[in-house]
């Protein structure tokens, strides 16, 4: 738990000059889907100021909101700043209702946290009787990532935390820092993404009804063709191969000449028979 600055009294008569002292309680809350205004690193501390006086309380918080979970203490932004901090995975809210730490923030304790969120980030347990942090380990402070997400309307620096030393805290800034470009993630326009869909079902159309081998040339009565023109399923023709047609006629001609020529030689044999007989006779 860090050491607070001394003079509260100091600090509650700023915030009546700022114009933010109420008694209505405002829960703490940071909408991450707000602009990033600001986004860095520091040291964290811890305290809980219920105006009991013990461990180290000074009081109540400068902005006059009652010591809540996600109140935190800054040493030069404004009061009413929202943003949230993360350490280890984890994401907690906060908003800036408090000034502090005093003379921890010249060795770069930049945020002081309030002791149940601080308790949850660490693993820890809040003790109510004495005000600390139980249970994790002893921790005391713990670098976390902030993330600025309003800035609070009275005055303060608008831009990375100084000490509290430098009187940040009590000057109107009208400079706020520029907020870290994010960049964009290409969009895909609707009309894009049908086409693209069109495309593939049409592919798939296609593979499907295209067949796995051509058919062969067939005729009307299913065998082959015998000359004809075949047309495919593709809608081409292609002539009919002619060489087994030529091929059976040449055989069938051949078949018919020898036979023939065995017919006309057998009748020679036989007529010279006779011949040589009439000779001899």
């Amino acid at each position: 738990m860090s050491p607070r600055f001394g003079l509260r009294s100091c600090a509650v008569l700023a915030a009546c000059s700022f114009g933010v002292l109420t008694a209505v309680s405002t829960p703490a809350h940071a909408d991450t889907d707000e602009k990033i205004l600001l986004k860095g690193s520091t040291t964290a501390s811890y305290f809980w100021d219920d105006a009991s006086g013990r461990a180290g309380d000074t009081g109540l918080p400068a902005s006059g909101k009652p010591m809540q979970k996600g109140l935190a203490a800054s040493p030069s932004w404004p009061l009413l700043t929202e943003g949230y901090v993360m350490y280890k995975g984890k994401k907690m809210p906060f908003f800036v209702g408090d000034r502090g730490p005093g003379v921890p923030s010249n060795s770069g304790i930049m945020l002081d946290l309030d002791a149940k969120t601080f308790a949850e980030l660490t693993g820890g347990r809040f003790n109510p009787s004495t005000l600390y942090v139980d249970g994790n380990g002893g921790q005391g402070h713990i670098k976390v990532d902030y993330v600025i997400t309003k800035w609070g309307p009275g005055v303060g620096k608008k831009n990375y935390p100084v000490p509290f030393s430098t009187g940040a805290w009590s000057r109107r800034d009208n400079n706020p820092a520029e907020p870290p470009k994010v960049a964009e993630k290409p969009k895909t326009t609707q009309t894009a993404q049908l086409a693209k869909a069109t495309t593939k079902t049409a592919e798939k159309t296609t593979a499907a009804e295209r067949p796995a081998t051509q058919p062969k040339p067939q005729n009307q009565a299913g065998g082959s063709s015998g000359g004809a023109a075949v047309e495919l399923a593709a809608g081409r023709t292609v002539p009919a191969p002619a060489a087994e047609s030529e091929q059976v006629s040449t055989g069938v001609r051949g078949a018919v000449l020898w036979f023939v020529l065995a017919l006309g030689g057998g009748a020679v044999v036989v007529a010279g028979t006779r011949l040589r007989r009439l000779i001899k006779g």
